[in-house]
């Protein structure tokens, strides 16, 4: 519940009548100071008039005044600079390190406040604040999922970076890892991951221009040429284990992986691993798997081009966009300071349409508007990071939830 005490300070929801420290001085909020998030005062460089004197430094808040030196805080210097400490209940008077005695403020939270939030983090529903949405305006709230998307795409950006980091700054094999990895859809993403960094690129591409040998060496790591033998037939599923015999001596290849450490199950045929090898083999013997024709790309319809191999979906090519496409564009436009490279990124989750699935069909039976792709990542990442974890006093919608009557 301190978090919520701390909530009632950041906006200022505060009572109607004048604040008094505990000794009768009357105090006039300038600026509530930088919420602290790591260790220290839970607010940096505020600025409050006390009485005739105006300070400028930090405030600590607690449920209870004595909990300041059950935090240790009296024996802390950096609390030395404490110009208010805040309580919901004032229980004793409190010292800092170097002999001071911060003013101190009781301040209740307000019941209509508690009351929301209590609903907020004991219902079932998704999404929670869902009976907020329809009353807050397109406007406010695209606002929000604007700074939504910010968040995902430097997230997933810094995915991709961190893949270049472990391929020692290797764009070429990072682009390759992050293809395969979304050709995984999901269920199988974080093992196409792990089979495509096992893929020694810069050795097999001598080989490129044969698709034959290509499939052999991929299917053939993946552990999963008897079962590629459903598609193309036993005769052909020989004629690969013999020749990824004859690549893996020639390239010292690892250890391959094992059928087993494949997921099947609950997955349509379609995207068997196997099919998704087959596809992502053609997409790279045709050379359109590079870095520089996924990012250099015009536009969306360019994009389904280089994409349309091997019989996917326009809906797999569209989640490709999105998720390989996009954080790379944007991933490499930050590495290079390029803001035509993230604007791209951007742009083209605009001209998308926004992905179908169970979360963006909750926000849209609550009336809010689901469009683009640029829509439904916002909110993927509300769910993800806000709602998963109940971090509803970070949310712009509980905001406007909590401050119901």
């Amino acid at each position: 519940m301190e978090k919520l005490l701390h909530y009632v300070w950041k906006h200022k929801i505060l009572p109607l009548k004048s604040l008094l420290t505990t000794d009768g001085r009357e105090i006039e909020i300038l600026d509530p100071g930088t919420y602290n998030t790591n260790q220290g005062p839970d607010f940096f460089n505020a600025k409050v008039k006390i009485g005739e004197t105006l300070w400028a430094g930090n405030i600590e808040l607690h449920l209870k005044a004595s909990d300041w030196f059950r935090h240790g805080h009296d024996s802390d210097p950096s609390y030395n600079n404490t110009i208010l400490h805040i309580a919901q209940v004032v229980d004793c008077e409190v010292t800092t390190e170097d002999g001071n005695h911060p003013p101190q403020l009781q301040l209740d939270i307000p019941a209509h406040l508690y009351q929301n939030y209590q609903e907020l983090c004991q219902t079932d529903d998704y999404p929670r604040c869902h009976k907020i949405i329809p009353s807050i305006p397109q406007m406010k709230a695209h606002m929000w999922m604007d700074a939504l998307l910010a968040e995902r795409m430097k997230e997933r950006a810094q995915k991709v970076q961190d893949r270049v980091n472990r391929l020692n700054g290797d764009w070429e094999q990072a682009t390759f890892v992050t293809l395969c990895r979304n050709f995984g859809f999901g269920l199988n993403g974080d093992t196409f991951e792990r089979w495509a960094m096992m893929i020694p690129l810069q050795g097999i591409g001598k080989h490129r221009d044969n698709l034959f040998q290509i499939e052999a060496i991929f299917l053939g790591m993946a552990g999963l040429i008897d079962d590629a033998a459903q598609v193309k037939g036993q005769e052909m599923a020989e004629r690969w284990k013999r020749e990824f015999g004859f690549l893996s001596h020639k390239f010292q290849l690892s250890e391959p992986m094992k059928a087993s450490d494949w997921k099947f199950l609950r997955t349509r045929p379609k995207n068997f691993p196997h099919v998704r090898i087959l596809q992502i083999a053609e997409l790279y013997h045709s050379g359109k798997a590079q870095m520089s024709a996924l990012t250099e790309a015009k536009d969306v319809k360019e994009m389904h081009r280089i994409l349309g191999i091997g019989g996917t979906s326009a809906k797999s090519r569209n989640l490709l966009i999105i998720n390989t496409i996009v954080p790379l564009l944007y991933a490499y436009g930050t590495h290079r300071s390029d803001e035509k490279l993230i604007q791209k990124a951007i742009v083209l989750l605009e001209e998308l349409p926004a992905e179908d699935n169970y979360i963006l069909r909750q926000w849209k039976a609550c009336g809010l508007g689901v469009e683009t792709a640029a829509d439904s990542q916002a909110l993927i990442q509300l769910k993800r990071e806000y709602c998963d974890r109940k971090d509803c006093l970070r949310c712009r919608f509980a905001y406007e939830f909590l401050k119901m009557d």
